[in-house]
């Protein structure tokens, strides 16, 4: 046990025999419904998807190869990228979670489903959590990722989730004990934050946010005062001149497509974002490679500079495919990918982007047709470093999570039902501190049949990228 591990002060619980179940899904019809009814629906659930169910899993024989994954994936992203990508995943097994994604969904779709649904973030692990600024200036902590959003099974993203916590915790060599204890915390606070959700008005849901205020008050004593300032992440990483991959004439037509999107952007019926970007014109982009799971994704930094030349801002205009999720989940009708991850964030989001837009390029010089999103870039003021954190802050950070998950999912599905179902007691949150540990031994494996994949010249990587 590691020294601040002593400070968590969580209850230790012992692990139950699971039984495994896995019933197919059931779609509510909301209409005309109580809030008893609902909570029916929840207690139900119960039996006929024990909470304890969802503790089992192992790797069935015919589990899909991971490397085979990620490289499907790799197939349809920028070639010369892939190996970023795959030195960025060996990093450590935590950065190969956060790559996983893919991976993660195929092991994700044999699991028990109580039935509800909601807009799922898709990609939920520590990392994809943090703080941004608000419209009006505080700091809000939130999901910031949407990359794989859909409507499925909430206990995804709560798997998805608390394994990434486990993992946290067996890099920073917490012993089973004390990666248990994490989770616990993380997914309690889920717990506890969906039943508060359950008792409010959905407008008043709608209006939650876990600012500066919320923070200080749920986490203040439990954090160091250092630990609760933010930290500012360098827009310059990863970022490559567009003068120096294309040729000119190439570059007038990239450029092209990019100020004509900032134009529809101006011309948007979202009176904030038309009238802001009004105030700017573009400048120059740039190719960045994004963070780890979507290394090889099309991302251009787009530098806007205000007319009055006193202020710069940055827009990523970056390229939008199917979610990791989609072969697991029945079709969403939607325009394009950049659609559905607009949608998703507008959903799921307290403070969406007012920058959120989305457009099919089909002029972007020597490419096929794409689908892309675009949003700020400099919206994001804290970024939780979970592999060099205090454990106490990794607790906290974890249990951030939980209350900003069970928001989302209380903004997207029935959060009475779904409160009834995890109940006021541990079943559920003990359940998944045994998924987790099982999944994140998993994510092990799979972490070492990448390096000996790239030992054996099979995928190629780039470290230090």
């Amino acid at each position: 046990m590691s020294a601040d591990s002593s400070m968590f002060g969580i209850e230790r619980a012992l692990a139950s025999p699971l039984v495994p179940a896995a019933p197919p899904p059931v779609r509510l019809q909301a209409e005309r419904q109580t809030p008893a009814d609902h909570k029916d629906l929840g207690r139900a659930a119960r039996i006929r998807v024990p909470r304890e169910s969802h503790g089992a899993w192992s790797a069935p024989a015919n589990r899909a190869d991971p490397i085979a994954l990620l490289e499907e994936q790799a197939s349809t992203r920028i070639p010369e990228l892939a190996p970023i990508r795959y030195g960025r995943m060996l990093a450590s097994p935590f950065a190969f979670y956060c790559g996983a994604a893919a991976i993660m969904a195929a092991d994700l779709a044999n699991t028990p489903q109580s039935g509800f649904h909601v807009q799922l973030c898709g990609d939920a692990h520590l990392s994809n959590f943090g703080g941004f600024a608000s419209p009006d200036g505080d700091i809000v902590f939130d999901i910031y990722d949407f990359d794989e959003t859909l409507p499925g099974p909430w206990e995804w993203d709560v798997k998805l989730l608390a394994t990434s916590m486990y993992v946290a915790g067996r890099i920073r060599a917490c012993d089973n004990e004390d990666c248990r204890a994490l989770v616990l915390a993380t997914v309690s606070a889920y717990r506890r934050a969906m039943h508060e959700f359950a008792a409010l008005p959905f407008a008043a849901v709608r209006r939650s946010r876990l600012d500066r205020a919320r923070v200080a008050k749920g986490w203040g004593q439990k954090l160091r005062p250092t630990e609760l300032r933010a930290s500012e992440i360098a827009v310059t990483k990863s970022v490559l001149p567009i003068g120096e991959l294309l040729s000119e004439t190439q570059q007038r037509a990239a450029e092209g497509v990019t100020r004509s999107f900032v134009l529809s952007l101006k011309q948007s019926p979202r009176g904030n974002a038309r009238h802001i970007l009004e105030s700017y014109e573009h400048v120059h982009m740039a190719r960045q490679a994004v963070a780890v799971g979507s290394v090889g994704l099309r991302s251009w930094v787009l530098l806007l500079r205000g007319k009055d030349y006193e202020q710069s801002h940055f827009l990523q205009f970056k390229e939008a495919q199917a979610s990791a999720l989609a072969p697991y989940i029945a079709p969403v009708p939607h325009a394009g990918h950049g659609e559905r991850i607009v949608e998703g964030q507008r959903l799921l989001q307290a403070e969406p982007d007012i920058f959120l837009g989305w457009r099919t390029v089909d002029d972007m010089p020597g490419d096929t047709p794409r689908d892309y999103y675009v949003r700020q870039l400099w919206d994001w003021k804290v970024s939780a470093d979970v592999e060099r954190m205090p454990l106490r802050q990794l607790l906290v950070h974890g249990e951030m999570c939980g209350w900003a998950l069970a928001r989302a999912h209380a903004c997207s599905g029935d959060r009475l039902a779904i409160a009834q179902y995890l109940g006021k007691g541990p079943a559920f949150d003990k359940a998944i501190a045994e998924f987790s540990r099982l999944h994140a031994r998993q994510n092990e494996h799979d972490y070492e049949a990448l390096r000996t994949a790239v030992e054996r010249g099979v995928v190629k990587a780039q470290r230090g990228v």
